[in-house]
């Protein structure tokens, strides 16, 4: 069937849809439209959009669903979501006929460990004793772990960095690449080399409560100080103690503060993310979790996951990807979800050893000044299963979901977030962190002028500097006659001219 648009998504140009895109709509398959589609082109031209991959008419496959999917796992990589709804509609006969096409292909072979690695079950086929091992991930279209996992009995090598219980996969992309290949550790180092160890210490303390505020600012709040300080005391230990249950509803504890009118723990109800009609009271979802029956085998995946990636050395940006954006979208917990997704990407990055010992990377400020972005990177995900869950309003005007939705929590692409996220880091190596070391020092030289021509106060030299930010250098009338009314017209000239100096 040759088309221009397909499922609302405009295509580059009128073509056959192949592959992937192909089957879920043969099959009416419950799942959102994967983020890459391939395209047979009528004009006979082969190139590369963002969201598509247009071919000539030599590689059109035979209309079969074998064809279809060798040319799936050929060029589009492994879409999990897809196989396990897939398996669920075909009868186990038709699997089994996809596995003997070809009995020593790697193709089908790749089929087969897919269908009992998700389906849990055994089918009526003997092991292959003979025949080199392949990967099951084509690491030119997806990324992988390095440390594969053998199966003896389809010879197929596991390099999936996720479980069967929770498997988010990355395609590969030029920008990630590009990203992946830099080693933040040199890049932190050449910025800050010759600072003196106490200006770290204190960009450090500052980046923190930078981070903290920022990433309850995401959250439409403004922490108290204490609030915020305590926050950005336990991001500041991110690494150091396993993820678990336990530990991750600590962590709510923690920045919840005041739990009076929040059950703490893993939710016993519906859950979304949204707002309600002024009228009635209906909920209008933007986001709805997970059902909180699935909430215990879902993070329970999660967190096996995250250790297999963690063990695996996957990269730990990848895995900062999966399991934060992965958590954020279970939403387990009634209050905080934002927080700890945000706290997951700090504790992986450090437990990888992908952050330098005594540097926090403000993934939140950077977050915060990029808020329209990381609001489409979780809507990418989050609007298009809305289409898929069938849900009903509750007597307080919460969800409650009807239909089955664990899979769609389970296994997803992360592509899009994990370029987010990279740019987020990137951000705060480049800019974030060198600003932050160059204002301490410009502080510093602006202090200790004063301290030098007026030895005043710690806490008046504070008052004074952050005067002149808020005035752009000058120092307001206000404050020559209230909290500076000692200081002449002279004095203000100077210390204004010496500003300017110190700020640049």
């Amino acid at each position: 069937q040759r088309l221009s648009v397909f499922h609302g998504i405009k295509m580059p140009e009128e073509g056959y849809l192949v592959g992937y895109a192909a089957l879920i709509d043969y099959f009416s398959l419950e799942v959102p439209t994967p983020d890459y589609l391939t395209l047979i082109s009528l004009k006979n031209r082969k190139y590369k959009t963002e969201d598509f991959q247009v071919l000539t008419p030599r590689y059109q496959p035979k209309e079969t669903l074998y064809h279809q999917l060798v040319f799936a796992l050929k060029y589009e990589g492994i879409h999990v979501l897809f196989f396990k709804k897939l398996f669920e509609k075909l009868p186990q006969e038709d699997i089994i006929a996809l596995v003997q096409e070809e009995p020593q292909g790697q193709y089908s072979r790749r089929i087969w460990f897919l269908y009992e690695w998700l389906m849990k079950t055994t089918l009526p086929i003997p092991d292959l004793d003979t025949g080199n091992f392949i990967m099951l991930i084509d690491d030119q279209l997806q990324y992988t772990i390095p440390e594969s996992e053998n199966s003896k009995r389809h010879r197929v090598k596991n390099n999936c960095p996720g479980t069967s219980e929770f498997c988010p996969l990355i395609r590969r992309t030029k920008k990630l690449d590009t990203y992946l290949a830099l080693n933040p550790q040199d890049t932190i180092e050449g910025n800050v080399k010759g600072i003196h160890k106490d200006i770290l210490l204190r960009t450090s303390s500052f980046l923190l409560l930078k981070d903290s505020k920022a990433s309850f600012n995401i959250e439409g709040e403004t922490p108290t100080q204490s609030r915020a300080i305590r926050w950005g005391k336990a991001i500041g230990q991110a690494g150091r103690e396993t993820l678990s249950k336990v530990e991750l509803e600590r962590l709510q504890h923690i920045v919840i503060g005041n739990s009076k009118f929040t059950k703490m723990g893993y939710r016993l109800e519906g859950g979304f993310v949204g707002e309600h009609d002024r009228i009635n009271g209906t909920p209008i979802p933007e986001h709805i979790s997970a059902k909180h029956q699935d909430i215990e085998k879902l993070m329970e995946g999660l967190l096996n996951t995250s250790n297999k990636m963690i063990t695996s050395n996957y990269h730990p940006v990848l895995t900062a990807t999966s399991i934060a954006f992965g958590f954020v979208f279970i939403h387990p917990f009634e209050d905080g979800n934002g927080r700890l997704h945000r706290y997951l990407i700090h504790h992986l990055l450090a437990v990888m050893k992908f952050t330098p010992q005594g540097i926090i990377f403000p993934i939140s400020a950077s977050i915060l000044e990029r808020i329209n972005d990381y609001r489409k990177v979780l809507e990418h995900y989050s609007h298009p299963l809305l289409n898929f869950i069938e849900w009903e309003k509750t007597k307080d005007n919460n969800v409650k979901v009807s239909n089955d939705t664990i899979d769609f929590y389970r296994y997803f692409e992360a592509t899009k977030q994990a370029e987010f996220l990279s740019e987020c880091i990137d951000d705060t190596i480049n800019r974030i962190i060198p600003d932050e070391v160059d204002y301490l020092q410009q502080y510093d030289a602006m202090k200790a002028w004063l301290d030098d021509h007026y030895q005043m106060p710690d806490k008046k030299v504070a008052l004074l500097i952050r005067f002149l930010e808020q005035n752009n250098g000058l120092i307001s009338n206000r404050a020559k006659e209230k909290e500076f009314v000692e200081l002449t017209n002279e004095d203000i000239q100077s210390i204004e001219d010496n500003y300017r100096l110190c700020f640049n």
